[in-house]
C-alpha cells in the first residue's frame, strides 16, 4: 500500500488555493459507464477561501466553509459549489479582513476604530467560530454542515442555501460536539462532546438525538444527554473528534493531547490566542480507554484500559465478539499534536520541505485494540485476549488497570491510512472485513486504499499528479456481500483540461467504473456523505 510517487511538480499546492463559487451547476463529461442504480449527490464539505483582502489564514481548519455537490442523475453528472454563509464569512467578506477567530488564525481588532475600541474589543470575551468546513451529515430531515464547536448550520443539500445557524447549547450541557456522530438505522443521532459543569468540572457528555419527529417538531430540541464519562484532568480535556459504537457499548478514548482551558477562558480574550494555541500535549498520561453501557446508559468505573501514547482522530469500526469489544483505529504514535503540522505554510513547501516535516511528525499506524468484558477471574499478568484472530493484548495490572498492546493494520513510513470508510450501514458495530481510505503520503493525498483488516491484504487506486479525497462507499441495491458497491472520491488533476472529478471506482476491486470530469480546480474537502 505504500506510495512510491514523488510530487516534484507540486501539483498538491493547487488543493489548499481560493477559489470562487458557482452560480450555477456545471456539466461533467464522463467516460466509462456510471451504474444506472447510482442516482444521488455526493456532497463534501471543505476549506474554499484561505485568505480575506490581504490577510491570509494560517492553518487547513480556517479557510471558510465550502460546499460541492457532485450531482448523478440519468446518466447525467453536474457539478456545483457554494460557500456556507456563516456569521465567520459574512462579516469577513463584508469587512474585508478575518473577524472571527478561527482555528488557527488570530482575528485581530479593526484597525480603523480608535485606540480605546480596539483595546476594549479584547475584553468581551470569546467569540466562537461557526466555520462549519468539516463535514455534513442529518438531523431528522435536515442536513447541517458541522465544525467542533457548539455551532451547526442547517443547509439544503439541494441549493446548497445556508439556511439557519444552530447553537447546541441552547438543547444540551456541551460545549461543542465532534464532526463525527453515529447515526442508527431509524435516524437515532449520537455524539460527544466536553462539558464544563459547576466549579470548572469537567467531563465528556454522550448526547442523542432522536429521528424525525412524527408531529414535525425540531428533534434537536428533544436531544438529551444519555451518559457522562469523567475526565482525567480537571482543567485540561482531552481533544476528540470522533467515538466508537456497538449495539451494547460506547467506547471513547481520551488521548494525551489536551485542551488548556485557563489558557482558553483567560489569554484569549485578553492579548489574542488561537484554538491552537490553546492545545498541549501531556507526555506523561498515555491513552485512556472508557467503556459505558448503551441501554440503559452507565460508566463503567471498574473497567479501566490504558495503553502507550498516540492521537487519535478517526475511529474505523467497533465491534463486540465473544465477549470483547474490538476497536480499530487510525493512530499517530506519540504525544506531539499532528495538527502542529497542518499549517499551510506547511502543506504549500516545496516537496522536498514537506518529506523533512513529515518526518519529525508523529507516524501514523492503523491499530486493533481489544477490550475485554469480562475482567474478574483472571490472575494479574495474563493476557486476557482469547479472540483467534487477534494479537492484540490486554494484561491485567497490580493497580487494576487493564494494559493493552495492540495489533497493527497497517504501518509505513510517513504513509498513512486515513478518513477511514466501511460499509456504515451494514457492517458499524459489527465485525466486518474492509475499510477504505485516504492514502496521505507525507501529509499529501495521493491515493486510496482497500483494507482487508483480518488479513491485512491491501488494494491502491492511484494515479500520477492526481490529488483524491476520502472515498465514499455506497452499497449496490440489494447487495449481501460487503464489498459490492461503489467509490465515490472527488480528485484533482492540476494542469489538464477539466482538473476536477468525481472517480468512481469498483470497492470490490478498486479498479475504475467511470469518472465525471468538470472545468473547475476544487480545493481539499475533508468529510461528506452521499444523499440517495
Amino acid at each position: 500500500m505504500v506510495s512510491r510517487v514523488e510530487h516534484p511538480a507540486a501539483g498538491y499546492k493547487k488543493i489548499f488555493e481560493t477559489v470562487e463559487e458557482l452560480d450555477e451547476p456545471i456539466p461533467a463529461q464522463i467516460s466509462g459507464v456510471i451504474p444506472s442504480w447510482l442516482g444521488g449527490s455526493l456532497l463534501r464539505m471543505g476549506p474554499g477561501l484561505f485568505e480575506v483582502g490581504d490577510e491570509p489564514f494560517h492553518h487547513l481548519f480556517d479557510g471558510q466553509a465550502l460546499m460541492h455537490k457532485f450531482d448523478l442523475r440519468n446518466g447525467q453528472v453536474t457539478y456545483n459549489r457554494k460557500f456556507i454563509k456563516t456569521d465567520s464569512y459574512v462579516r469577513a467578506m463584508t469587512e474585508n479582513r478575518v473577524v472571527i477567530t478561527e482555528f488557527g488564525t488570530i482575528a485581530y481588532p479593526d484597525p480603523c476604530k480608535n485606540i480605546f475600541s480596539r483595546f476594549f474589543s479584547y475584553f468581551k470575551g470569546i467569540e466562537v467560530t461557526d466555520n462549519c468546513l468539516v463535514n455534513i451529515y442529518p438531523i431528522g430531515e435536515d442536513f447541517y454542515a458541522v465544525t467542533e464547536t457548539n455551532y451547526i448550520t442547517k443547509v439544503d443539500p439541494d441549493s446548497l442555501e445556508t439556511l439557519e445557524k444552530v447553537d447546541v447549547c441552547k438543547y444540551l450541557s456541551v460545549n461543542g460536539l465532534t464532526a463525527h456522530p453515529h447515526i442508527e438505522a431509524d435516524g437515532t443521532v449520537y455524539n460527544i462532546g466536553n462539558c464544563f459543569g459547576k466549579d470548572m468540572s469537567l467531563a465528556y457528555n454522550i448526547v442523542k438525538i432522536p429521528p424525525a419527529q412524527k408531529d414535525k417538531s425540531d428533534p434537536i430540541e428533544k436531544s438529551q444527554i444519555v451518559v457522562q464519562l469523567p475526565s482525567s484532568e480537571r482543567l485540561k480535556p482531552s481533544y476528540v473528534h470522533s467515538f466508537g459504537m456497538t449495539n451494547n457499548y460506547f467506547v471513547f478514548v481520551e488521548q494525551p493531547v489536551k485542551i488548556n482551558l485557563l489558557k482558553f477562558l483567560s489569554a484569549w480574550s485578553i492579548r489574542g490566542t488561537t484554538y491552537m494555541d490553546c492545545f498541549e500535549s501531556c507526555e506523561s498520561m498515555g491513552t485512556w480507554f472508557h467503556l459505558t453501557t448503551k441501554n440503559p446508559a452507565a460508566y463503567m468505573s471498574s473497567h479501566k484500559f490504558r495503553t502507550s501514547a498516540f492521537n487519535l482522530f478517526h475511529h474505523i469500526n467497533t465491534y463486540e465478539d465473544q465477549g470483547f469489544i474490538v476497536v480499530d483505529l487510525c493512530t499517530w504514535k506519540g504525544h506531539e499534536f499532528v495538527y502542529n503540522y497542518l499549517y499551510l505554510a506547511n502543506l504549500r513547501e516545496e516537496w522536498e520541505e514537506v518529506k523533512k516535516a513529515a518526518s519529525r511528525a508523529p507516524q501514523p499506524e492503523v491499530r486493533r485494540y481489544v477490550l475485554p468484558l469480562d475482567i474478574y477471574k483472571e490472575e494479574q499478568g495474563k493476557n486476557l485476549v482469547s479472540l483467534s484472530y487477534t494479537t492484540a493484548t490486554a494484561v491485567l495490572c497490580s493497580d487494576g488497570t487493564i494494559w493493552l498492546e495492540p495489533e497493527v493494520l497497517f504501518s509505513g513510513p510517513r504513509q498513512a491510512f486515513e478518513f477511514p470508510q466501511i460499509n456504515y450501514s451494514q457492517c458499524c458495530g459489527k465485525k466486518y472485513f474492509f475499510a477504505y481510505g485516504l492514502g496521505l503520503n507525507h501529509f499529501i493525498p495521493d491515493r486510496i486504499v482497500k483494507l482487508n483488516v483480518q488479513t491485512k491484504e491491501t488494494w491502491v487506486w492511484q494515479e500520477e499528479d492526481c490529488y483524491p479525497s476520502e472515498p465514499i462507499f455506497v452499497a449496490t441495491p440489494g447487495a449481501t456481500q460487503e464489498d459490492d458497491g461503489v467509490l465515490l472520491s472527488i480528485v484533482v488533476k492540476p494542469g489538464t483540461e477539466r482538473p476536477g472529478f468525481l472517480l468512481v471506482l469498483d470497492a470490490m476491486k478498486l479498479t475504475e467504473v467511470a469518472r465525471a470530469e468538470v472545468n473547475a480546480i476544487i480545493p481539499v474537502t475533508l468529510h461528506g456523505l452521499y444523499k440517495p
